[in-house]
């Protein structure tokens, strides 16, 4: 666990996942009279991803222990607690592609309207959900904020991403109006005895957990009569809509916080309306023509 936290630089969400699937292969190789690291073999963690499938195990589930075995017997062979490494040609399941949801901007601009920003938590409401939506962040980078990352004169947001990697991204005046409502009117109806530079707190005045996050994006999806709603659905309608209102694909994907292009390239997409609109203006045979015209390019039109 310090090696994936201090090393690798992963969150804390992150390394508690690698525990829970390092814990999970572990007890499943005891289960099977194993007792050491060392008497561990390709077969056997090919044995475990298969159980896991026959359990019903999503394939990005399995993919993921595998990432955690690999990660974990590469450590352990590195400080020479088992000879040879045997995650060292352990494939990962093929996850297919499938398109997240993404909202229309009337649904977005429906959501964003949900909370009651009477009350202090609606204020904090209407603040989480204009943030992920101005910015794409990811649920575990909003959550982390602190005060003093935003910039609210200048207009910016400062993200710490995956592996350290830390980004600035500008916030429209929505957003900007929405966080100094919070702060002048909610977030100190919030704050509880405890001194906390966290930006978003719950209703105990601690930092707001990932978890209660998406209960409060859940939520206001429900409200909005938009049905369910999720942060990532915020984080991939915020590219589709700047690459459909004209943005480079490079300038998403440093918005994005992706380290590499193939990544944005498979979160991103166009709405289909944008496809039509594209393949009508391009497309040489895309439009239909007009019933009446001459007999010649009737015919040809059949060929």
């Amino acid at each position: 666990m310090e090696y994936v936290r201090d090393e690798r630089g992963r969150r804390e969400n992150t390394v508690l996942a690698y525990r829970r699937d390092a814990t999970d292969l572990a007890s499943r190789c005891s289960g099977w009279g194993l007792t050491a690291p060392a008497e561990v073999e390709l077969a056997t963690l090919r044995r475990y991803l298969a159980a896991l499938a026959d359990q019903g195990a999503a394939a990005s589930t399995r993919a993921r222990r595998a990432s955690t075995a690999r990660t974990w017997f590469a450590l352990l062979h590195r400080h020479g607690l088992v000879d040879t490494d045997p995650a060292r040609l352990l494939g990962s399941p093929r996850q297919g592609r499938t398109l997240p949801r993404v909202l229309r901007v009337d649904q977005v601009l429906r959501l964003l309207a949900a909370p009651d920003t009477t009350t202090p938590v609606g204020r904090r409401d209407r603040a989480v959900l204009e943030l992920l939506y101005a910015t794409g962040a990811r649920v575990g980078e909003l959550c982390s904020l602190d005060v003093g990352a935003v910039e609210l004169e200048d207009g910016l947001l400062r993200l710490d991403g995956k592996g350290g990697r830390q980004r600035i991204v500008p916030l429209g005046t929505p957003a900007i109006a929405a966080v100094r409502d919070y702060l002048a009117a909610g977030r100190p109806l919030l704050h509880a005895a405890a001194v906390t530079d966290a930006l978003l707190l719950n209703q105990r005045g601690d930092r707001l957990g990932v978890r209660a996050a998406r209960s409060v994006v859940a939520e206001a999806g429900n409200a909005a009569g938009v049905g369910h709603v999720t942060p990532h659905t915020l984080r991939h309608s915020y590219a589709t809509h700047l690459l459909e209102g004209g943005a480079d694909l490079r300038q998403v994907q440093e918005l994005l916080g992706h380290a590499s292009l193939a990544t944005t390239q498979r979160y991103t997409h166009l709405s289909r309306g944008r496809l039509r609109e594209i393949h009508a203006t391009t497309h040489p045979r895309a439009r239909v023509r007009p019933v009446g015209h001459d007999a010649e390019d009737a015919r040809g039109d059949r060929v």
